[in-house]
């Protein structure tokens, strides 16, 4: 325990990471020591163990190095540090005046060069920002420069700071063989090699200057909209944007791909792109509210809001189009039915449970501006018919996270999680866990606990003798990531900055999509075959998909949440969590989706009853109150959701249109 404490108070993670700290630690402090003596034997191994285990930490524990950084322990501060240390043991072992003043001398040169080369950095990274962030519009009009070289450009603070090792080489073995040419040598090389990056990096900055001025950039923009003349938009904005939530946004895409109108998508945060899902659909990223009013959109009928979030008024006093809140999931949750909605001028929910559920809350939204559109993502959720065992029963266990507040907190992670997942183990069943992509953001506890249930699946696989398992799914691995830097290439995530992500920017083939859905096929299949049929699997990543997970798994365990909802088209049997032990009927009262649901008690209690009906299906008493709840919350399969979402763009989009023209001419009006 003591150990796992260290561990967190470190930010490390495991006993190899909290090993090479303390290696780190040791051999700075033994620095002076060795200096002091003075012995350049054990100066080198020490120094040599600080460069090696300094670069090994950055990428193995990142949050140690910015625990550093917080502590004004910076890069540049260690690096500094083991100089002085080199001076200290020249100047103890009697080093020439001449060398220890031209060692003083370069080291503070390269010192100089380097806080140069990173000014010049950021005056060539503020020339690359643009106003906007485009994909899918051919660009190759604006002259725009391209990226500088990732050798010069990419993480260039820890390639200059190792520019230091020639110096540092050359004196130490110097000062060892008592011969003085050694030291001078590497001073040269190392001023040389640094002053060489300075100088391309300039050059980099003499064509930067050469960056498309922003009313260039707005221009070409508009042109290339003005040529597509988007009908539909798909506008999103979060305030920390990350991977954890553009699945907001990526759930949508394939909707949108399929509409009868021409969408766009329009995003608010440049760290979007980088998590944004493979489409054909043209993608402007405009950070500043002033410039989304310069976007070409007078043709845009119908905007969709995925997410509510402030910057969203930014769109909304665009009076012409129409505004529609589709969420990014149906659920019992305050956010399914939440006041703000009252500002646009449609709300879309799945099915008739979305509509009861905001004329319940009472908050003044007509009955006529709510539209039954159903969940037209659910289409890769096989049913429960087409569903073929394995040789232990797969109970997928996806909580929700904690939520913004403690009011709208349902997570069972905290209080009941670890004990759940405790019995499920003792219930020889295979569990595939999948928490909320935010979960731990809020709340400590939730953070310990996700943190507790993995490494009990983890140990379980340990005591199954999982081996044959582990070497399957290594040996997967190259494939997979193969699998995985296509699709990369695929969704268009090709690295450089703001402006090379618009230099390269061109008109996809559509057909690209055909290849997408096949490689993510195979990559699910290589997956779930290397797992095995017993391995329990924690699924922290994009892949595989929560759909996918739902396919894999005889049973779901859940919260309120959207996912629950989700679950439900596939009519296989699910549980709630009732953490807080509410009488059946007032929880159900409560929660639409648990209509159908088998209720779990927070000490688990009905655990092995509710299992029973995997084990033995005839024995579900469930399975008609699922059926009727799925109609319910999803509406009917015929038409489907897709057709239904598509008759609902046109509709209003055509209502927008007829709007628009009754409106009377400026001159008229005035």
């Amino acid at each position: 325990m003591t150990i796992r404490r260290l561990c967190g108070a470190l930010r490390v993670r495991g006993v190899t990471e909290l090993f090479l700290v303390l290696l780190l630690g040791a051999a700075f402090a033994a620095l002076p020591v060795f200096a002091l003596l003075p012995d350049w034997r054990g100066f080198a191994v020490a120094s040599a163990v600080t460069y090696v285990v300094d670069e090994v930490l950055h990428s193995r524990a990142p949050g140690f190095v910015r625990r550093l950084a917080t502590l004004q322990l910076t890069r540049p501060l260690r690096f500094a540090v083991r100089t002085v240390m080199l001076l200290a043991l020249a100047s103890r072992m009697d080093a020439p005046e001449a060398v220890l003043v031209t060692a003083l001398a370069v080291f503070s040169a390269h010192f100089a060069m380097m806080m140069l080369y990173t000014a010049v950095h950021h005056a060539v990274r503020r020339r690359r920002v643009l106003p906007l962030v485009v994909r899918n519009l051919d660009m190759s009009g604006l002259p725009i420069p391209e990226q500088p070289p990732a050798l010069l450009y990419r993480r260039f603070l820890r390639k200059l700071l190792h520019l230091d090792l020639p110096a540092h080489a050359g004196l130490v073995a110097a000062l060892a063989a008592g011969s003085w040419q050694p030291a001078y040598t590497g001073f040269a090389v190392a001023l040389a090699v640094t002053a060489a990056g300075v100088v391309a990096l300039l050059d980099q900055y003499r064509r930067s200057r050469r960056m498309p001025a922003t009313e260039e950039v707005f221009a070409e923009v508009n042109r290339q909209l003005g040529g597509y003349r988007p009908e539909v938009a798909l506008y999103f904005s979060f305030a920390s944007v990350s991977r954890d939530f553009m699945y907001q946004v990526n759930m949508w895409i394939e909707t949108l791909e399929q509409l009868d109108l021409r969408p766009v998508i329009i995003l608010r945060e440049r760290a979007s792109f980088r998590h944004l899902s493979r489409t054909w659909i043209p993608v402007v990223c405009v950070p500043k509210a002033d410039d989304l009013a310069e976007l070409e959109l007078s043709g845009v009928r119908v905007v969709l809001y995925p997410g509510n979030a402030g910057k969203n008024v930014h769109m909304l006093r665009v009076a012409e189009a129409k505004h529609v809140f589709i969420g990014h999931g149906d659920s019992d949750k305050l956010a399914s039915s939440n006041r703000v909605s009252k500002v646009y001028d449609e709300i879309w929910v799945a099915g008739r449970a979305g509509r009861d559920r905001y004329q319940r809350v009472r908050h003044a939204i007509s009955d006529s501006a709510i539209v039954e559109v159903g969940r037209p993502q659910l289409s890769p959720i096989r049913l429960h018919a087409e569903h073929t065992p394995g040789p232990l029963p797969v109970v997928l266990y996806a909580p929700t996270w904690e939520g913004w507040s403690d009011d709208d907190c349902h997570t069972s992670l905290i209080p009941m999680g670890v004990r759940m997942i405790e019995k499920l183990l003792a219930e020889n069943v295979r569990v595939i866990y999948k928490p909320h992509p935010l979960t731990g953001k809020r709340s400590a506890e939730a953070a310990e606990a996700d943190k507790a249930i993995r490494q009990l699946l983890h140990a379980d696989n340990e005591r199954r003798g999982a081996a044959e398992a582990e070497a399957a799914a290594a040996a997967a691995k190259p494939r997979l990531k193969e699998i995985q830097a296509r699709l990369d290439e695929l969704a268009g995530h090709l690295g450089g900055d703001d402006a090379e992500q618009v230099r390269e920017s061109r008109v996809p083939d559509r057909e690209g999509a055909a290849e997408w859905q096949e490689l993510r096929a195979e990559w699910h299949r290589i997956y779930w075959e290397a797992q095995g049929p017993v391995r329990h699997n924690v699924i922290l990543k994009q892949l595989p998909t929560l759909y996918e997970c739902f396919n894999q798994a005889d049973i779901l365990i859940s919260d309120v949440s959207s996912v629950v909802a989700d679950f439900v088209a596939s009519l296989k049997p699910y549980v709630l969590t009732n953490a807080h032990d509410l009488p059946d009927q007032e929880f159900r009262a409560a929660y639409t989706t648990a209509g159908g649901a088998y209720l779990l008690d927070s000490e688990c209690a009905r655990l092995t009853e509710i299992l029973d009906s995997v084990r033995a299906p005839r024995t579900d008493p469930m399975v008609l109150d699922r059926r009727t709840l799925k109609e319910y919350v999803l509406g009917p399969d015929h038409p489907t959701s897709t057709e239904r979402f598509n008759a609902a763009v046109n509709a209003l989009a055509a209502k927008a249109a007829a709007e628009r023209a009754e409106e009377p001419a400026p001159e008229l009006a005035a």
